[in-house]
């Protein structure tokens, strides 16, 4: 059976204290909360990981939103996995749009990344997702399929089940169009049906295919009552510690 998980995108939010405070607000109604086998994660900037980890006991996973696509050396500002790895995280988010649009991540970076995550025991968040522009002409399938094999099927099959998917529907974030849950189930079918075809029933059967388009409590319901959708990848709503909690009981 595949695992159920909300993950949280802090992204570029909250001073350390103040996402102490968040972790520790989740971390409390965590605690309170029956949640119905789901894996909780919360990703959040590099300078929360060490303390945020010492605050979630292991109750919540905690994902860094980014990796160093080397082991080590004189690369200022980067973050190599093993230091990630150093501070008691269990997870990396890897290739999220903003980081594909803004900073130019490229499949092949991500293919290094990717390897050092796993050789860490890191357990990658993989995003991809379409553009507007690809969602209106039709070439939706195509990108996500190219993103997915570009970035993972080289892994064997051991090693793809160690991956955590996340489709990001790009044209339907913050552009005023909404995606609906009958498009999320079909792209998320379709994800699937690819893996089956790289490598097998059983692993695309086990790998758990998060969405990460605009999930909110109001339809996290909707969007987790979807046979091939796994839970979400939360961007705003994780910022909040009861909207966070009100999309992970969604289930």
């Amino acid at each position: 059976m595949r695992k159920k998980i909300v993950a949280g995108n802090w992204k570029m939010n909250n001073t350390l204290e103040e996402g102490i405070v968040l972790a520790g607000q989740i971390n409390d109604l965590v605690e309170k909360t029956e949640l119905n086998g789901v894996d909780v994660v919360i990703g959040t900037p590099f300078i929360h990981l060490t303390e945020v980890n010492k605050l979630v006991g292991g109750k919540i996973g905690v994902a860094a939103q980014n990796c160093a696509d080397e082991v080590s050396g004189a690369y200022t500002g980067e973050i190599s996995a093993s230091m990630i790895k150093s501070t008691g995280s269990k997870y990396v988010i890897l290739g999220h749009s903003e980081r594909r649009e803004y900073y130019g991540e490229t499949s092949e970076k991500l293919v290094k990344k990717v390897a050092l995550s796993l050789a860490n025991g890191l357990t990658p968040i993989f995003c991809f997702g379409e553009v507007l522009e690809e969602r209106q002409s039709e070439k939706h399938f195509d990108v996500v399929k190219s993103q997915i094999a570009e970035g993972l099927f080289h892994l064997s099959a051991e090693e793809f089940g160690k991956i955590v998917l996340a489709y990001e529907p790009v044209w339907a974030i913050g552009t005023g169009v909404t995606a609906s849950s009958a498009q999320a189930q079909e792209m998320h079918a379709f994800i699937r049906k690819t893996l089956v075809a790289q490598y097998g029933q059983e692993v695309a059967d086990n790998t758990s295919i998060l969405y990460g388009g605009s999930c909110k409590p109001s339809n996290a319901k909707e969007l987790f009552e979807n046979p091939d959708v796994d839970g979400g990848l939360i961007g705003g709503a994780s910022l909040n510690a009861e909207d966070f909690m009100g999309i992970i009981t969604a289930f």
